[in-house]
């Protein structure tokens, strides 16, 4: 059995993401694991409307923002993807863990 760790990262600013997720991918290849990735999903565009009191009424320019989606998968190799999400990563980036044991060939 192998496991696989997917690792999901999430961020509005770009270009702090990119370099992020190259830079963890380069790490765990340089440990000798085998990576996936970094994969992308179509941003997500959001807008939050923005009202000057509680109550309905008069209402500002709504606030809208995008947010950044990548990705890596991790196969194997345990301790080093328990390493790569134990590092710090700067604030803007929101990171997601998800862990499956995948079967190997020769089992199916």
């Amino acid at each position: 059995m192998t496991f696989v760790t997917t690792l999901t990262f999430r961020s509005g600013d770009r270009a702090v993401l990119d370099d992020t997720v190259t830079g963890l991918k380069e790490q765990v290849e340089r440990k000798g694991a085998e990576c996936k990735g970094p994969h992308q999903e179509q941003p997500d565009h959001h807008t939050v409307p923005l009202y000057s009191r509680c109550q309905p009424g008069e209402q500002y320019d709504p606030w809208n923002y995008t947010v950044y989606t990548r990705w890596l998968e991790i196969h194997g190799s345990d301790h080093i993807a328990r390493e790569v999400v134990a590092t710090d990563l700067p604030d803007s980036i929101r990171v997601e863990v998800d862990v499956e044991r995948r079967a190997s060939q020769a089992y199916r």
